[in-house]
């Protein structure tokens, strides 16, 4: 399998197939970082498409030093916060169209209850909301290390801000996020499992 700096080189060449496999390795992250910024499927799925075309537009100019993946998160964010910036409000997450808590209860199979499963979306609903009243910063810190992976030094080169700045904006995120799961009567261990 081709790396994706191959991919790139090719790109720029004129390769066509080459960014539409970058396209297919990486839609799935792009979109799922769009809908935990932006909390609305439609949205998100406009964001991730904006954000392709911009980079096949700006890839002669990408010089490689930094990784695609995070030239493509960066793109990414400054949409989602354009975005917001347009509509004047907080993102909100909403309920992917087409789940049914009885499909996801056979999905699940026999393990999980049914009591588990509404425990686990109304701990869901509660970190969505906390999360939707964070400080942008401390919220997209949080989205790219929890639920994207990247480690401190990739967020803080995104964010453009120190290592230092990046960490104490997750601490403090986290900190919120366990504070509403207590007060809605979950355990604050739940969180770990929820954003892992």
């Amino acid at each position: 399998m081709a790396t994706d700096e191959e991919l790139v080189a090719r790109s720029v060449s004129g390769d066509t197939d080459s960014f539409n496999q970058l396209i297919l390795r990486w839609e799935r992250p792009i979109y799922a970082l769009a809908y935990r910024t932006l909390g609305r499927e439609e949205d998100a799925r406009d964001v991730c498409q904006d954000t392709f075309l911009r980079a096949y537009r700006a890839l002669p100019g990408f010089k490689g030093e930094a990784k695609f993946s995070s030239w493509l998160y960066r793109i990414a964010l400054n949409l989602c916060r354009d975005w917001m910036r347009k509509q004047r409000r907080t993102p909100t997450v909403e309920m992917p169209e087409g789940v049914d808590l009885i499909e996801m209860a056979g999905e699940q199979g026999p393990v999980e209850s049914i009591e588990t499963l509404v425990n686990r979306r109304e701990m869901s609903r509660v970190v969505e909301d906390a999360m939707a009243r964070l400080p942008e910063e401390q919220r997209t810190a949080i989205i790219l290390k929890e639920y994207h992976g990247l480690t401190f030094q990739e967020i803080a080169d995104l964010q453009g801000c120190p290592l230092s700045t990046v960490k104490t904006r997750l601490y403090q995120g986290l900190s919120v996020l366990r504070r509403q799961l207590e007060q809605a009567g979950l355990s604050a261990s739940d969180l770990n499992g929820k954003a892992s």
